[in-house]
């Protein structure tokens, strides 16, 4: 099957034109935020959002190594073992090194 030029060129600009609206939205959305911030701190209206890390490590690594389990399981009974493989076990890695940040810095702050 040959593919016309017309089609070639169209096929390649749609991932440029996702990447460039993407960026537009991602940077329209930074200014907007911080507008909405600047305003605050001038009406003086404007909280320090606090950041809970041992609650976000502990969900991230829960969240990241059932899913990286889940894939390297999958990925080793459909292809077994290739580089594919890789898909499932980096983000198990991850959780299991998110988790492991939790249980130190949690046994380091008692």
């Amino acid at each position: 099957m040959v593919r016309s030029n017309a089609a070639q060129i169209i096929i390649a600009l749609i991932p440029i034109v996702g990447i460039v609206m993407g960026s537009v939205v991602v940077f329209f959305y930074l200014l907007w935020n911080y507008r909405c911030k600047m305003f605050l701190i001038k009406t003086e209206q404007w909280k320090k959002s606090t950041f809970d890390l041992l609650t976000f490590s502990l969900f991230g690594g829960l969240l990241l190594s059932a899913v990286g389990l889940c894939l390297t399981v999958f990925l080793a009974i459909v292809g077994g073992r290739s580089y594919g493989l890789l898909g499932g076990i980096i983000p198990l890695s991850s959780g299991i090194a998110l988790l492991a940040f939790f249980s130190i810095k949690r046994f380091d702050s008692r």
